[in-house]
């Protein structure tokens, strides 16, 4: 049995060869074909005739008519569509003899039958619409008959309307050119305005077009000067013209991560804030944080005075440890509540168990810009040793690094307008002696800012974290690393006691028989009896012993032995027993149930409670008249009680009661808050040795 064969496709317009004849196919129906012949006006043909018939093929098709771009009617006025459709009425009734609205079965109009061609219907058409009144040729109606078969319906609309017009009018080429060169060579010079870069545009044109070019009028060079400055901040900020000149040509490529940790991001930036500094000068300080790329945590965020090498060291060291839970926040804050997985982290990570609700993020890239603080010897021998990989940027292109330069404009956004003695992006934007507001300290506002980021950051959708099935809802950072932690899993890197201590920035001191004296503070301990008085043989160094302190923590030191194995030798604050003690190591009544989860309402009122708190800033006496004797006693109680330590960056061992100094008789009315005995925090001892 032969092999089946699918018959040809025909229509109207074809051109088929048939007994000897090259016939033009003038009608199709399900059984015959009307075509051409050269003895009569038409001949009908069954369909499986001429299929069968030897010397039958389809010698070319027509061209398929092109989609019309039906989106573009929108920019013709509503009266050129109107007559365009009118023109596509008559132009279909041309086309295929019967009008696009007859109904089924109707005969053709005389000159539209079967037997009539193309050529003729239009002449039919032209001479029907000059009897009804319009002035047509049959030219007329074939040139639009041709547009419509190639564009559609937009080929019969009056594109008079929407013409397109030249880009710069008719400002000369030379003219264009010369303002983009004049734009180009301000890139990385001071701003100026307008005036300038059309005068430089004129010389420009005098000293390289050999014919002289007449320039417009100032009005179409401002105008020309818009077009080419749209986007190019030529005469705005210079930070922002040098970063769009010096950024990566669009299309703008992505980096993929999955897994948090992969790619980190580090900064700093001063806080528009002003504060107390610890001497009683009113200062600024500056933010120095580091972001999550995956997941948008905001791991760790420190204020100092300036930024450090060995700020940026320490940062790891708090973005590798659990943020602990601190006196005065609300249970909603807790690791316990939220929405991570805190019982089954707790199983692999044991610093876990008094923890905030912020995850714990071990980097595997770093991502920085070119600041002294972050290219440093001491922040590269950082990374290495806790195996990250260390990626600066290029120069001048901050896009590179633009999630922590976004995270860090949100803070003075969504923080920082809050506090007392904000002072706005810039001096247009600043108030009037915002430094004489109820300024906090910066331990306080350090402090404030901890809570902040639980409450806030960690529980706020963010633009970034979208569901790709499900573009419509937002994650939280701490939705997402729960997601994430699923397919990733969950590898605690704890730091050592050791680790801790080597990762702290270094003072060279000398011991004296009062033990160690840093930054007005005196630090002894009795196993400094040894190195008291005595040279440490570091020539290098004139003999001076090497001192590690967390700048964040002012409650001890760690003294390296060099006359010994070279171990550290813990010295306490002489005056630790008069002051809050890190909270790292606070005894806290956790309960063995499983803690019902923080609900939206309660985050939304700690938030609430946390900004009203800085906005008041820090609880001060009245002014009032009093012994300027006692003025320092009672100054020094009052930051005594406010001053708040850092959290300590390592886990800590069950607390130990410290003895409480002899209670002294308060001056102010009112009952006074219970308190609490705090341990020590001792970072060398092995948090996993606990029984």
């Amino acid at each position: 049995m032969s092999g089946l064969k699918r018959p040809p496709a025909l229509a109207v317009g074809h051109r088929i060869r048939f007994e000897g004849q090259v016939r033009g196919v003038l009608e199709v129906t399900a059984q015959a074909a009307v075509l051409e012949d050269a003895e009569t006006p038409h001949r009908v043909v069954a369909l499986i005739d001429l299929f069968e018939a030897e010397d039958f093929e389809v010698l070319f098709q027509p061209e398929r008519m092109p989609l019309p771009a039906v989106g573009l009617l929108e920019a013709f006025p509503p009266e050129a569509v109107k007559q365009a459709l009118w023109w596509e009425k008559h132009i279909l009734e041309v086309l295929h003899g019967l009008a696009p609205d007859a109904e089924p079965g109707t005969e053709p109009r005389p000159g539209y039958g079967p037997g009539s061609s193309v050529t003729s219907r239009q002449r039919v058409k032209a001479a029907e619409l000059a009897a009804a009144g319009h002035d047509v040729a049959a030219q007329t109606v074939g040139n639009r008959r041709r547009r419509y078969q190639a564009e559609g319906l937009v080929g019969l609309a009056d594109r008079r309307p929407v013409r397109k017009r030249a880009e710069f009018g008719s400002v000369p080429e030379p003219v264009v050119e010369a303002m983009r060169k004049a734009i180009k060579e301000g890139v990385d010079t001071s701003t100026r305005n307008g005036a300038y870069l059309i005068w430089r545009t004129g010389e420009i044109l005098r000293e390289s077009v050999e014919e002289p070019v007449e320039l417009p009028t100032q009005r179409t060079l401002y105008r020309l000067l818009e077009k080419l400055a749209k986007g190019t901040h030529a005469t705005g900020s210079a930070v922002t013209r040098r970063s769009k000149a010096h950024g990566a040509a669009a299309p703008f490529g992505e980096l993929t991560v999955s897994a948090p940790g992969e790619v980190m991001q580090i900064d700093s930036t001063p806080l528009d804030v002003m504060v107390r500094l610890d001497n009683g000068v009113v200062g600024k300080v500056e933010l120095t944080g580091m972001i999550d790329v995956a997941t948008r945590t905001l791991s760790a965020a420190v204020l100092r005075p300036t930024t450090k090498s060995v700020d940026a060291s320490v940062l790891l060291a708090r973005t590798v440890t659990p943020e602990l839970m601190r006196p005065g926040w609300v249970d909603a804050l807790k690791m316990s509540r939220s929405v991570l997985p805190h019982r089954r982290l707790l199983s692999l990570d044991e610093r876990l168990e008094h923890a905030a609700a912020k995850p714990v993020i071990v980097p595997e890239m770093i991502v920085c810009d070119h600041g002294k603080a972050f290219i440093s010897r001491n922040f590269r021998a950082s990374c290495r040793f806790l195996e990250i990989d260390f990626q600066p940027t290029h120069k001048g292109a901050p896009f590179q690094k633009g999630h922590i330069e976004k995270m860090l404009g949100s803070v003075a956004t969504m923080f920082a307008q809050f506090l007392p003695g904000h002072t706005g992006r810039n001096t247009d934007q600043r108030g009037r002696h915002p430094e004489q507001e109820n300024l906090w300290s910066l331990p306080e506002l350090q402090d404030l800012l901890d809570e902040w980021i639980v409450a806030q950051w960690q529980n706020r959708p963010h633009e970034g974290l979208r569901d790709p099935d499900h573009p419509g809802r937002l994650f939280t950072p701490n939705q997402k690393y729960a997601a994430l932690v699923e397919s990733c899993g969950y590898v605690p890197v704890a730091l050592s006691g050791q680790d801790y201590v080597e990762l702290l920035p270094a003072a060279w001191r000398a011991v004296n028989s009062y033990g160690i004296r840093i930054n007005n503070r005196t630090y002894d301990s009795p196993e400094l009896g040894p190195m008291r008085l005595r040279d440490s043989g570091v020539t290098a160094k004139r003999g001076l012993w090497e001192v590690h302190r967390d700048p964040y923590d002012a409650s001890r030191v760690w003294v390296r032995d060099h006359r010994g194995d070279g171990g550290w030798v813990q010295a306490t604050w002489k005056y630790l027993n008069r002051t809050p003690v890190p909270f790292g190591d606070l005894a806290w009544d956790h309960v063995s149930h499983q803690l019902p989860k923080a609900t939206e309402e309660e985050l939304a009122q700690a938030v609430a409670d946390l900004l009203t708190r800085a906005h008041a800033g820090p609880d001060r006496p009245a002014a009032k008249k009093r012994d300027r004797k006692a003025a320092p006693a009672k100054a020094e109680r009052r930051v005594a009680a406010r001053t708040k330590a850092a959290p300590p960056t390592v886990p800590v061992p069950d607390p130990r009661p410290l003895p409480l100094p002899e209670a002294e008789a308060p001056e102010d009315d009112g009952d006074l808050a219970e308190v609490i005995p705090l341990g020590l925090f001792n970072p060398l001892e092995d948090p996993w040795g606990r029984s």
